[in-house]
């Protein structure tokens, strides 16, 4: 009898203490799942995403929980990285271009912002900006007018321009509405446009050739993914080709491109942390607003200007938000 009493104590005890490695319960603190096209390198977009949750009093480690997945360039690796976050799983997936496609078709439950896309109507992502439905919301890069703009400037720095190149990827179906507005924008300036297509890395030689051989006087690159992915060649190609360009994003100018106007990207990563608190307080992804950016941004960089044998305008420098000298 007392050798089963033993038996009987000695089998619970074994059993309590085995019991936390076949059922740990789920942490309690939200865990944050970052896509990114890019390296593992320091990335100043993520930290203003980072910096931005810090400012609304959320501490990694204590509070919360950041998981990354990087690409590295390798865009065909999103969809299986998307899975692995739907996988461990997380409270919220954060993302921004091409990897928000990948987060939605990864899921159509836990919540997806993101920090910078084009036209998420025209990509499927939402119903409307008001009210985007479903598991998606975030910033959209997409501003009235932002097209004329650019081509505006571009005017500026190339008076005389007659002939003109737009680079864009036609499989962005947010590129479409863009592309149409500056056809309109540069007929109604008496420009030529040659609309040129990249689908991928392999396109953009070619690409540049087609300018050289149409005799264009400058160029207008789409924001895109891919294209940012490759902005170092794309800068490279268009130094050798002799061709002013304008961007969407700073960060070609800071590879050497001549200028770029758009959005702020590291102002729009930090506001993303908005979206995620808002969520993780109960706010359904789908009655969040997506926003628009309000402010924009004019880099020049001056170095390239005289590569190119170009003035700038004083009037032009002097409305600059930065100056690369």
């Amino acid at each position: 009898m007392w050798c089963r009493a033993v038996g009987f104590i000695v089998t619970l005890t074994l059993s309590l203490l085995a019991a936390p490695l076949t059922a740990q319960p789920r942490s309690t603190v939200p865990r944050i799942g970052i896509l990114s096209s890019g390296g593992e390198a320091p990335n100043p977009l993520w930290e203003a995403f980072r910096q931005g949750l810090r400012d609304l009093g959320y501490v990694e480690g204590k509070n919360i929980v950041l998981e990354y997945r990087f690409a590295a360039g390798q865009r065909e690796r999103l969809p299986e990285l998307a899975a692995e976050l739907v996988r461990l799983p997380v409270d919220v997936l954060v993302t921004a271009g091409s990897g928000v496609l990948a987060a939605k078709r990864a899921t159509a439950t836990i919540p997806i912002v993101f920090a910078v896309f084009a036209d998420p109507v025209a990509e499927g992502l939402v119903a409307s900006l008001a009210r985007p439905g479903g598991n998606v919301t975030g910033l959209s890069v997409m501003a009235q007018d932002l097209a004329a703009k650019r081509l505006e400037l571009l005017t500026e720095v190339v008076p005389d321009l007659r002939r003109m190149a737009l680079l864009w990827n036609p499989d962005r179906l947010g590129h479409a509405i863009l592309t149409q507005e500056i056809q309109t924008a540069s007929a109604r300036e008496s420009i030529h446009l040659e609309v040129l297509e990249v689908r991928s890395p392999q396109e953009f030689d070619r690409a540049f050739l087609t300018m050289g051989e149409k005799g264009v006087g400058a160029a207008i690159i789409q924001d895109e993914a891919l294209f940012y992915e490759e902005r170092t060649r794309i800068v490279t190609l268009a130094a050798q080709s002799h061709i002013p360009a304008i961007y969407g994003h700073r960060g070609y100018v800071d590879a050497g491109g001549l200028l770029s106007y758009g959005p702020n990207f590291t102002a729009l990563h930090r506001r993303a942390a908005t979206f995620v608190d808002k969520i993780l307080k109960g706010a359904k992804p789908g009655d969040l607003p997506v926003e628009q950016p309000t402010t924009f941004a004019l880099v020049i960089n001056l170095q390239t200007a005289k590569a190119l044998g170009l003035t700038m305008p004083p009037l032009l420098l002097f409305r600059a938000d930065k100056v690369i000298q």
